[in-house]
């Protein structure tokens, strides 16, 4: 009797990459100290207090506990737009927006109304790729140089579309790299999607650590065509410290939000709706706490930049938001070798590039945002320091 099979998809989908990563650390003996885990983009400190009380408060009430609107509760979708016209400078209304479990089924969801082929820069975000190969949405990868910062080129994007793709997805600031794309190759990029009749989907997740001076880091929502072609993600899970609760949204126009209502009504019947009511409360209310996060995470990035002129033969080729994007010395071992040595022998968890998509075998991912300056300051002796692993990697 022959056993039964699993879908074809989920089998070519690759594993996830957070717990292959820490499945390496359960083998550290924690001679050089606790464990320094940079695997997962997760605040390094805690959400506000009064958001805490909120999300308490509404999850023990009775309204929370009933079904709401499939697309979300009207007064975040009116806080977030509220947001989202201020930070843009652009008219944006509650009728733009649906709400989300999570920012990785907003993507999922889209690409199921959008189809494909899709046009993916790598290195990419994992999860993006592997919802298009569980969904069976073709992926035309996009090279991206460390010479270019990692920063789509135009011209290329512009190939990719001439080759076929239907819908090209830019996330800026970027994961895996920190990239932060210019206004110019953005709007660029929108135009060329108008040109070519594809959409643009634009996942804006870090938007709120980007520098005060880089706000609006473009005019794409002062275009009011924007609906016809553009798609915005965004997750409250990084700027408001609460991942768990699984808040994303979605920006479009009337034609893409009439065919999201169908993946929506599936895919999540409704979001959370204690953290809807609690973040509703939260956006306006805890701007002023927000923007210091921000500055937090400016100081974390300034003191690894600081610290990664300490790594002889390694080389920071981006840095922004939650992340860096460090290359490992030519004369040491690929990145995956380097990553699983670093966990197992170092006690310090970092992302290798494969799992970023083809040709990033030279590079590590390390979210620095998870971490304290003091554990920044660590860094560089777990990398370089004493008996080195990377020489028997």
């Amino acid at each position: 009797m022959s056993s039964p099979s699993l879908s074809p998809r989920i089998q070519a989908t690759a594993a996830p990459a957070i717990p292959t990563a820490r499945a390496w650390a359960a083998r550290y003996a924690g001679a050089a100290g606790p464990v320094i885990d940079l695997t997962q983009a997760v605040p390094g400190y805690p959400p506000h207090a009064d958001l805490l009380a909120k999300l308490a408060e509404m999850a023990g009430s009775r309204a929370a506990a009933g079904y709401g609107p499939i697309d979300g509760d009207p007064a975040l979708r009116e806080a977030l737009a509220a947001d989202m016209a201020g930070f843009y400078g652009a008219p944006i209304g509650a009728g733009d927006i649906a709400i989300t479990a999570g920012c990785n089924l907003a993507f999922a969801m889209t690409m199921a109304v959008l189809g494909g082929p899709v046009i993916l820069p790598v290195p990419w975000y994992f999860n993006h790729r592997m919802a298009l190969e569980m969904a069976g949405i073709p992926a035309i990868p996009l090279p991206c140089r460390a010479e270019d910062g990692f920063v789509p080129d135009p011209d290329r994007v512009a190939e990719a579309l001439r080759a076929g793709g239907r819908v090209l997805v830019l996330v800026t600031p970027n994961n895996p790299t920190g990239a932060v794309y210019p206004a110019a190759v953005i709007e660029r990029c929108a135009a060329l999607c108008r040109q070519h009749g594809a959409w643009l989907v634009l996942d804006e997740t870090y938007r709120d650590f980007l520098p005060a001076e880089a706000s609006p880091p473009h005019g794409l929502f002062g275009d009011p065509s924007w609906r016809e072609g553009l798609v915005h993600l965004y997750s409250f899970s990084k700027s408001y410290c609460v991942p768990g609760h699984r808040v994303g949204a979605i920006a479009g126009g009337p034609v893409f939000r009439t065919a999201l209502l169908k993946a929506l009504d599936t895919q999540q019947i409704c979001p959370p709706r204690a953290a809807q009511a609690a973040l509703a409360w939260a956006v306006p209310a805890l701007a002023e706490w927000r923007a210091g996060n921000r500055a937090i995470m400016a100081e974390r990035g300034a003191a690894f930049r600081a610290a990664a002129t300490q790594l002889p033969g390694w080389r920071l080729d981006a840095l922004g938001a939650y992340f860096a994007y460090l290359r490992v010395p030519e004369d040491g071992p690929d990145s995956m070798a380097a990553a699983e040595a670093l966990a197992a022998e170092r006690g310090l968890l970092g992302l290798p590039g494969p799992f970023f998509g083809p040709g990033q075998d030279r590079h590590l991912r390390l979210a620095f945002a998870n971490v304290e300056l003091a554990e920044i300051g660590a860094i560089p002796g777990r990398l370089v320091g004493g008996n080195d692993p990377l020489a028997r990697a």
